[in-house]
């Protein structure tokens, strides 16, 4: 059956590469502890404020059980 998991992760300033390390250890583990071993697709996009600037990341993964 395939399924779709969506992952969110806030953006701050000189925070980015700390937050996007955090959001893959997420999905990492979230796969490895539904012993998930075939990924279909996996795709970011951002989420932005009122001014255009980049806010948030939103991941969604979709995978087979």
């Amino acid at each position: 059956m395939i399924r779709v998991r969506t992952f969110t992760s806030q953006l701050k300033i000189f925070h980015t590469m700390h937050e996007l390390e955090e959001l893959d250890r997420t999905v990492n583990d979230f796969l490895a502890s539904r012993g998930i071993k075939k990924v279909i697709c996996v795709s970011d996009t951002s989420t932005t404020g009122e001014k255009g600037e980049a806010i948030g990341l939103i991941r969604v993964v979709a995978y087979e059980e």
